[in-house]
């Protein structure tokens, strides 16, 4: 019994150790599987059960849904089992040069260069493109669209609209242009930028405009209008016959074709003519902007002369108007002079009378430039000049009269200034139309003397006024009595002429008796 029931257990335990020596695996249908012995690859396994005697097998299962393999040791999976292993795996692999696009169903991914990547065929559909840097890092331009709304790891998109042009640069230096479209470029190991310059403006600032202009002749020559000028010319540049550039003198600049160039010759025609006076002054302020720092420009208005000098000397007088010359190589000094009647005042000057009176004097005179050229070659400062003589001729004028002789003929000083600063400005070419005094000014003693002489003279002579009047009304007087006393009945008027004085001041007048005893009441009580 007992060696039966040993039997028993040993045949058990060696079915139980067969048993553990099976390992059973199972791939869902949406994977797959790398069978591994220890660590040596066996096979790829399908979905479905697998099952395998001994305790050293492994699986390494991956999710198709997930199409990139990420595989370890791929490179040397592949060097031993790549005939098995590609059946199974799409591979990607790209040298120093080269870049790749993947398509995995509806998503692209991007390969940058020396990478091994590898992809699971048949679950999602896997499609591989290789791209040489060498000869050319603009992706093609199917793929561009197709990659639009796609961020890839080293691959630069840009966008040219139909008003611009782009400027390709790899590692700053000029390839080419771009048209307006959709462009990528792979930048992995070069910086790959593109500059838009606007179509619509005619002078766009050109990036290395000299490299254009001396190693990209074909683009300058498609593209551009290129002005270069001598040392003895200037550019203006139109663009619909509106001015958006002045050049300078040995100046070389880039503009888009179809713009305008006028060249002048500054040596032969450096003043500009009315209709360009016109266009570039009295234009639009675009264009004002432009050239101001190249013109000389002077406004002469109306009743005014011009002198011209240029380089220090004289050249022409200028009629009203504008009038504008080109700066370059030459200085310009402009002066519009007042040919209408001025007026200047020469005012509290201080001055002693013959008689040591202290008086202060305004003084004003009106002239008129007559011969601008003599009066601004002759004088450096015409008004000062002027204020300066006047000055002199004022103290001269004064000084010689008295007080009484200033105050009783002012007209004298004024002819007498007026023959001295006529002589002096003569040589000058200025005429002097006017001179006058306008105030005499008096201290406050003196102005209080003579008050009080003017104030004695009036009451004298207001006296002897009164006493010639007081005269006739005495002799008037008497001459009245003369004739009352031969006549009674104009003593009796008069009388009745006192009566009727009186009675306009009495209210009421009560009469007792007859009106002769109360006329003759009335007499004797106005006598009394």
């Amino acid at each position: 019994m007992f060696k039966l029931n040993l039997f028993r257990w040993f045949r058990l335990a060696k079915l139980s150790l067969k048993i553990s020596m099976w390992k059973t695996f199972y791939i869902q249908p949406n994977q797959i599987g790398i069978l591994y012995h220890r660590s040596d690859f066996k096979k790829i396994l399908l979905p479905g059960t697998y099952t395998y005697f001994g305790s050293h097998w492994n699986l390494k299962s991956y999710d198709l849904n997930q199409p990139e393999a990420k595989i370890d040791n791929l490179e040397l999976l592949l060097r031993n089992h790549g005939t098995e292993l590609q059946e199974h795996l799409s591979i990607v692999r790209t040298a120093f040069n080269q870049t790749a696009l993947v398509r995995l169903g509806q998503t692209w991914i991007g390969v940058l260069p020396n990478q091994l990547r590898a992809f699971w065929r048949g679950f999602i559909e896997v499609e591989c493109h290789i791209f040489n840097l060498d000869e050319n890092l603009e992706l093609p331009a199917e793929f561009v669209q197709k990659v639009r709304s796609t961020s890839l790891q080293g691959l630069k998109k840009f966008q040219v609209s139909e008003s611009e042009l782009g400027l390709l640069y790899v590692q700053n230096n000029f390839v080419r242009p771009l048209e307006s479209g959709e462009y990528a470029f792979w930048s992995v190991d070069k910086d790959v930028t593109v500059r838009t310059l606007g179509r619509d403006n005619p002078n766009p600032e050109f990036p290395q405009e000299n490299v254009l202009i001396e190693k990209h002749p074909d683009f300058v020559a498609a593209y551009c209008e290129l002005v270069q000028l001598l040392g003895h010319q200037i550019g203006i540049v139109r663009d619909r016959g509106k001015v958006v550039d002045f050049l300078p003198p040995t100046s070389r600049k880039l503009f888009w074709q179809g713009v305008e160039v006028e060249i002048i010759d500054i040596n032969t025609d450096f003043s500009l003519e009315h209709s360009l006076v016109a266009e570039l002054v009295a234009g639009t302020p675009e264009a004002l902007l432009l050239s101001a720092k190249y013109l000389h420009l002077c406004e002469v208005p109306a009743q005014h002369i011009g002198l011209l000098y240029i380089n220090q000397e004289f050249q022409s007088q200028l009629p009203p108007g504008t009038h504008a010359w080109w700066k370059f190589g030459r200085s310009f000094q402009t002066e519009a002079i007042d040919l209408r009647l001025q007026n200047i005042e020469v005012s509290g000057q201080d001055i002693l009378s013959k008689d040591k009176v202290p008086l202060r004097l305004n003084l004003t005179a009106g002239y008129r430039i007559r011969d601008p050229l003599m009066a601004k070659n002759g004088l450096s400062d015409i008004t000062g000049f002027l204020y300066k003589e006047l000055q002199f001729a004022l103290r001269g004028a004064v000084g010689e009269q008295t007080l009484d002789g200033l105050l009783e003929s002012k007209g004298a000083i004024d002819r007498s200034i007026s023959e001295y600063i006529r002589a002096k400005t003569a040589d000058y070419g200025i005429e002097v139309d006017s001179v006058g005094v306008k105030d005499i000014i008096l201290p406050g003693e003196i102005k209080t003397i003579l008050s009080k002489v003017v104030e004695a003279e009036k009451s004298a002579q207001a006296n002897v006024v009164r006493r010639r009047e007081e005269t006739a009304a005495t002799r008037s007087m008497l001459n009245t009595a003369k004739v009352m006393e031969d006549n009674p009945v104009a003593l009796r008027l008069k009388e009745l002429e006192v009566l009727e004085r009186i009675a306009e001041k009495i209210d009421r007048i009560q009469v007792n008796g007859s009106l002769d005893n109360i006329l003759t009441d009335l007499i004797r009580m106005n006598r009394e």
